[in-house]
């Protein structure tokens, strides 16, 4: 005859239970895009900023490298294998604007046209200024300089958001936790409601940082590893070059 009432606590875990979930719903992105301010704004954005250049560079260096290295072989057997020096040079001129190799035997070529021009028009002066030698040197360490310049483009923005970019998501990380601090402050209320958002927020600025340094750190020390193997063909093919255009024969490595 009497109604039984249900327990206290078979009622308050199913009660903070779903305090909790819903709590829980509240550290998506959604929710941490609606609770910007603007250092959560300037953080975020600088974030992404970071990411896509980063991203962009190293898709562009990849597919630059990859193209440098795939037609390195071909461009200097092409000019040693080739009987005519002119025929060689009409070869490297037809080589993409961006390959190299092309680049600097062009380089060396013209600095020893432009000599012999020079020489004719007044033998004496430019020869006590410099020799030919020293005139085909000038031109190639201009010419591999130049080079080497073009390959390391992005190499400092990598290295900058891969040791940058951790600490600018901290930045996001300390601001959402200085948040949920206030929140306790001002309502007294430390429950799951209280401090979810914020702490949140920290958690996905975290993420963030980490997000865009971590490959950005990968792909500078991969490009700085593949550069130092093409710095060194460089150098190896502008002495090739030099004792070619300042000898007339190449002199032959051993190997």
């Amino acid at each position: 005859m009497f109604l039984q009432t249900p327990a206290p606590s078979d009622a308050t875990p199913v009660m903070g239970g779903n305090t909790n979930a819903e709590a829980m719903k509240q550290m998506g992105f959604a929710n941490l895009a609606q609770n910007f301010d603007w250092l959560g704004w300037v953080v975020f954005i600088t974030l992404v900023v970071m990411s896509f250049l980063s991203w962009y560079f190293i898709i562009a260096n990849g597919i630059r490298n990859a193209m440098v290295r795939s037609r390195a072989d071909k461009v200097i057997n092409d000019f040693w294998g080739n009987a005519s020096t002119q025929d060689a040079i009409r070869e490297l001129e037809a080589q993409p604007k961006g390959e190299p190799f092309s680049k600097i035997a062009l380089d060396a070529a013209s600095a020893v046209a432009h000599h012999q021009q020079s020489v004719a028009g007044a033998p004496g002066r430019l020869a006590e200024s410099l020799s030919r030698s020293e005139f085909i040197d000038r031109a190639l360490r201009q010419a591999v300089a130049r080079e080497s310049l073009r390959l390391e483009a992005g190499l400092t923005l990598l290295a900058t958001v891969g040791s940058a970019a951790p600490f600018v998501g901290l930045l996001g990380t300390v601001w959402g936790i200085y948040h949920a601090l206030i929140g306790i402050a001002a309502t007294g209320n430390a429950s799951m409601n209280a401090v979810a958002g914020p702490v949140g927020e920290a958690l996905i600025m975290t993420a963030f940082g980490l997000f865009a340094a971590i490959p950005a750190l990968f792909a500078f020390n991969f490009f700085n590893r593949s550069n130092r193997l093409t710095y060194a063909r460089f150098d190896e093919f502008a002495h090739d070059l030099h004792d070619f255009f300042a000898t007339g024969s190449r002199v032959e490595s051993q190997k």
